[in-house]
C-alpha cells in the first residue's frame, strides 16, 4: 500500500505550486462500508481491529513539502447531515460502498446522488470504491455502476474501482486514478 501513497505523493510533487501545498481527500459512505479500514490500509496500519467511526478520523501525511489530508467521516444516519461541514476545499471525493450489502444499495445510491448535487463538491473528481470484493456476496463494480446510474454523471470525472480494504486488492489501482485526477483547486 506504501506504493500507492508514494505514487500519489510523486504526482503531487509535480503539481506543487507552493510550499506545503495541502491536498484534501474526503472519504464518505454509509456506516460499515469500510472507510476507516481503507484509511488504515492507506496509512499501512493494522486493519484487524476497527470500530465504527463516531465523528471523523484524519490522517495527515507530510512529504516533500506536501501535506496530504485524508478525512474519514462516519457514515451513520445521524452523522450524515454533518458531512456538508467537510465539503469545502475538497480536492477528491472518495465514496466507499459495501458491495456485499445489497439491501442498502438504494440508500447508498440516494446519498451519493445528494452528494453529486452539492455545490461545494461540483466538479470535484469522484472515486467510488466498490469495497468488500473479497466476500462471495459482493456485487461486481459494473453492476453497482449500472444500479447507481453513474453513466449519467457529466459534471466531473469519476471512476468506480472494485476493491477489498481488508486484502488491499484494488486499492492501489483506485489511488493511481486519484493521482491522475487530482484537482488542486487552491491556488
Amino acid at each position: 500500500m506504501c506504493d500507492a501513497l508514494q505514487g500519489l505523493l510523486s504526482i503531487l510533487r509535480r503539481l506543487k505550486h507552493s510550499p506545503d501545498q495541502e491536498v484534501r481527500l474526503l472519504l464518505l459512505g454509509l456506516d460499515n462500508a469500510g472507510k476507516t479500514t481503507l484509511l488504515k490500509q492507506l496509512a499501512s496500519e493494522d486493519v484487524s481491529h476497527i470500530t465504527p467511526t463516531q465523528g471523523f478520523n484524519i490522517k495527515s501525511m507530510q512529504s516533500q513539502g506536501f501535506k496530504l489530508n485524508v478525512w474519514d467521516i462516519g457514515g451513520q444516519r445521524k452523522i450524515r447531515p454533518y458531512w456538508r461541514n467537510y465539503f469545502e476545499n475538497t480536492d477528491v471525493l472518495i465514496y466507499v460502498i459495501d458491495s456485499s450489502d445489497r439491501k442498502r444499495f438504494e440508500e447508498t445510491g440516494q446519498e451519493l446522488a445528494e452528494l453529486m448535487e452539492e455545490e461545494k463538491l461540483s466538479m470535484v473528481p469522484l472515486l467510488i470504491f466498490a469495497n468488500k470484493q473479497d466476500l462471495m456476496t459482493a456485487a461486481p463494480a459494473s453492476e453497482l455502476a449500472e444500479g447507481l446510474n453513474l453513466h449519467t454523471i457529466r459534471d466531473r470525472v469519476w471512476q468506480i474501482q472494485a476493491c477489498s480494504a481488508i486484502t488491499a486488492e484494488g486499492v492501489q489501482d483506485g489511488m493511481t486514478w486519484v493521482c491522475k485526477n487530482i484537482a488542486v483547486r487552491k491556488k
